[in-house]
């Protein structure tokens, strides 16, 4: 369309998208009111309402893509609807399942400030105030941790993306060639990464997607305390180096996504600088509880490492999304991630330099994610912290202790918040089933009936071949009388389970 073509109303245009101040109050204030509403009755709410994908899609009404607009208003009292009565909840109380934390109420205001800024966080010409908040926020979250505030970081989506960024700073720094013009085979020379079996499945993705291949991952064998074995580590690195492989990696768990299990963290350091190699702490999970005052030896140990990973969406309580990447040197985030193309002019003065976070990560353009964090941190302080972590693992540790007052349970593991427990019926010995095979089945059997319920939601764990219900306690809104009335709700409904599961596998056998 030419110049002289333009419809005449661009003088004064009128988009269908704009939002006048008047109708944007009056639609924010009454959100807000449905929001607030919300939060305040979610104790009385059911954890999820537990209906099937067809139905959900049902509710979304015609598939077809509307050829005209909706008032603003009224789509937002129909998506609170919708969001408000079928969604799982994981800022319930009795919301215990993977580790995705109640989210701070300042968080989501946070969110709605960013996004009506909107600033792209890649290049701080484009984001000045925003870039140096991130900054901050980094620095700050070094401090809680007891890391070094020179490090460098980023904020990213979450767990997988954090330690992503950490294991690609290993692999370009450690490896004894240049990945990024040789590739990664030299003289059929295999480079190779060491974890333990408890590890997260972040690491398969990682070796498959960046080119190191899943049989180039060491899983080392753990003790009885799901921790890796060290002897087993270091024997496997020197038969590895007697092979001529290239090791460059070990990661180290600070908190299992099993059983919230810690890695001996100061030995693995202690081996990583023997050899040479590039220490990484996936402590997605687990990294916030080191400010605790009694935090183990064990756990301090990710002080040590040259890259950490955290999630704030995890036990910092920030609303999704927001992960962390910490790595000692700053400088290897800029070798790793940094490209300079001729259409970016975004380099600062030599004296007062620019942070660009494009240099530090995969992404380009990036939202504000860094504000909901800063602005957490802000209103508790580190003593909030302190205070709710502390909370979290003190009613982990009751919930333990509860469980085993109950005849019908049995408690497995119990570390940081998370604890693991099965349903055992008392009679079950005096039967001729495959004891271990039953429970297996009759405890996943309760978890699927539990998660549906809507009455508490937990998620499982495998441990020495035992399927077990796993409770993850990283909620703000947790009180003592939720977690003692989960075994009574986890007795109740495994007994109607075993009523009708025992006689059918009787008849099998």
């Amino acid at each position: 369309m030419s110049s002289s073509n333009l419809p005449v109303n661009l003088n004064k245009r009128e988009s269908p998208l704009e939002m006048h101040a008047d109708e944007f109050r009056k639609v924010g204030y009454q959100l807000v009111d449905q929001i607030a509403e919300f939060l305040d009755g979610l104790p009385h709410r059911s954890v999820t309402p537990d209906e099937s994908p067809q139905k959900i899609r049902e509710l979304l009404g015609t598939d077809r893509l509307p050829e005209n607009g909706s008032p603003a208003g009224d789509l937002f009292n129909e998506v609170t609807d919708l969001l408000f009565n079928h969604s799982l909840f994981n800022g319930h109380p009795r919301f215990w399942g993977y580790i995705t934390s109640s989210a701070a109420p300042i968080g989501a205001l946070a969110d709605f400030l960013a996004s009506s800024v909107n600033p792209n966080v890649g290049a701080a010409k484009l984001s000045p105030i925003a870039s140096e908040i991130e900054a901050q926020t980094i620095r700050w979250l070094a401090d809680l941790i007891g890391y070094p505030r020179t490090c460098g970081g980023i904020l990213v989506s979450g767990g997988n993306m954090a330690n992503f960024i950490g294991f690609l700073a290993a692999r370009k720094l450690k490896a004894p060639w240049n990945p990024d013009k040789q590739g990664l085979s030299v003289e059929n020379k295999r480079p190779v990464v060491y974890v333990s079996k408890e590890t997260h499945t972040w690491i398969d993705k990682a070796a498959e997607l960046f080119g190191v291949g899943a049989t180039s991952v060491r899983w080392i064998e753990t003790n009885n305390k799901q921790q890796m074995d060290l002897e087993a580590l270091e024997q496997q690195i020197v038969t590895d180096i007697a092979e001529e492989h290239l090791p460059f990696l070990v990661v180290g768990t600070a908190g299992t996504v099993g059983t919230g299990a810690i890695d001996p963290l100061p030995e693995i350091a202690a081996i990583c600088k023997k050899y040479n190699l590039w220490f990484h702490v996936d402590g997605a999970y687990g990294a916030p509880a080191v400010v605790l005052p009694d935090a183990s030896i064990q756990l301090k140990g990710l002080r040590e490492a040259d890259s950490i990973a955290l999630d704030p969406h995890k036990w910092l309580y920030s609303p999704l999304e927001a992960g962390c990447t910490l790595v000692r040197n700053p400088n290897h985030l800029l070798e790793t991630f940094s490209h300079h193309p001729v259409y970016y002019n975004f380099d600062g003065k030599d004296e007062d330099p620019s942070i660009n976070y494009y240099e530090f990560g995969l992404q380009n353009s990036r939202g504000f994610r860094a504000l909901k964090v800063w602005l957490g941190l802000r209103q508790v302080g580190r003593e909030g912290y302190v205070q709710m972590i502390g909370d979290d693992i003190a009613l982990s540790h009751h919930l333990f202790e509860t469980i085993g007052t109950y005849p019908e349970l049995q408690a497995v593991t119990q570390n940081l918040s998370i604890t693991t427990f099965r349903f055992v019926p008392q009679d079950l010995t005096k039967t001729s089933l495959n004891v271990e095979s039953y429970l297996n089945k009759l405890n996943e059997e309760l978890l699927n009936r539990l998660q549906s319920s809507g009455e508490a939601f937990v998620s499982n764990a495998l441990v020495e071949g035992k399927y077990l219900l796993r409770a993850c306690i990283v909620n703000f809104r947790t009180t003592r009388y939720d977690v003692e009335l989960l075994p009574q709700i986890v007795i109740r409904l495994g007994k109607e389970i075993d009523t009708k599961m025992r006689p059918v596998a009787l008849q099998t056998l």
